[in-house]
């Protein structure tokens, strides 16, 4: 593909407030969020619905968008791409992931653990900055990483 590629990711949150962690062996074997493309014509939140969908198998709601970044030819991705992550936050009423090809084993993660799990991407610096919004006096809506 000539262009960056516009992505919507979640971290999704079951009913015991613990988070989706996913293992991927497109991310190096590593943990990561659900999520996938945005196809043409599609909104972003009915991509993210659909694609989280496809790969576990669960409905979310209380969809709210948390951050914004880019990557260009990350190595922990098994081939050069150049991303647009858009990620959202999201709950579930589900503990009942059913994994497509694209992630080959989950684990629902509190949110305080997540140093333990060796997470690909970017995703181990969203999810630093998600549990620290929830210790800090500052409530931010939306930030960017750059």
């Amino acid at each position: 593909m000539k262009y960056p590629e516009p992505t919507v990711g979640s971290i999704i949150f079951n009913p015991d407030n613990k988070i989706l962690l996913c293992k991927s062996h497109k991310w190096n074997n590593q943990y990561i969020i659900p999520g996938g493309h945005i196809e043409l014509g599609e909104g972003m939140e009915e991509a993210l619905k659909r694609e989280i969908l496809e790969e576990t198998g669960l409905q979310i709601y209380d969809i709210q968008l948390i951050s914004i970044k880019e990557s260009v030819n990350n190595k922990s991705f098994h081939e050069k791409k150049h991303f647009i992550f858009i990620d959202y936050i999201c709950k579930t009423d589900s503990y009942n992931v059913i994994l497509n090809e694209e992630a080959q084993e989950y684990k629902w993660v509190d949110l305080k653990d997540i140093d333990n799990y060796d997470l690909g991407g970017f995703v181990k610096s969203l999810l630093i900055e998600l549990k620290n919004k929830e210790e800090s006096e500052y409530k931010t809506e939306i930030f960017y990483s750059y």
